[in-house]
């Protein structure tokens, strides 16, 4: 089975509580993100990252604060995210909260051959849920690992566990790593 790590998101703007788009609680994440890429480096998995890219004067930013600013420090991802040397990692730009919209990703996705996508990120109920609904549409199988997520809103993040079953995709945790 070709397994691919799915990292949604996992920026220093979402996860420091100094973030300009901070997601309370997001930096308890880490070591559940380093447990994940250490996996994927001993294991040879590939990590397709996505990451908000914003410029300046976005239009997202009708909508959020600015956040995630091409070139700023928020816009990096911690190290604990990052394989470097260690393995296959790649990131997928987007000026949106649907990782879709990049035109990039789908010939990734296709050029990987994945036939099991392990999702992880921020923010659950926003572009986790984006990443998943399009994951899910690939026909391949998606696990997302609970105790490597976190939500701004928690109904909102259970309706999308739930969402996430009733399509047949998997619930599970960094402990099957």
């Amino acid at each position: 089975m070709n397994t691919v790590f799915f990292d949604v998101d996992t920026q220093l703007d979402f996860l420091y509580p100094a973030g300009a788009l901070y997601v309370p609680g997001a930096e308890a994440l880490l070591p559940a993100l380093t447990r994940l890429t250490d996996y994927a480096a001993s294991h040879g998995l590939p990590i397709v990252s996505t990451m908000d890219a914003h410029s300046g004067d976005d239009p997202e930013f009708r909508t959020w604060p600015h956040h995630c600013v091409i070139g700023c420090l928020g816009q990096r991802k911690p190290a604990e995210t990052l394989l470097g040397t260690r393995g296959r990692q790649y990131f997928i730009e987007k000026q949106q909260v649907n990782c879709f919209t990049s035109a990039a990703l789908m010939p990734l996705l296709a050029h990987l051959q994945a036939d099991h996508y392990v999702v992880y990120g921020v923010v659950t109920e926003i572009c986790v849920r984006h990443a998943l609904r399009g994951l899910l549409a690939t026909g391949k199988r998606i696990t997302l690992l609970t105790d490597a997520i976190k939500e701004l809103d928690p109904l909102a993040a259970q309706a999308t566990l739930k969402e996430l079953v009733a399509a047949g995709g998997e619930i599970s945790s960094t402990a099957a790593f």
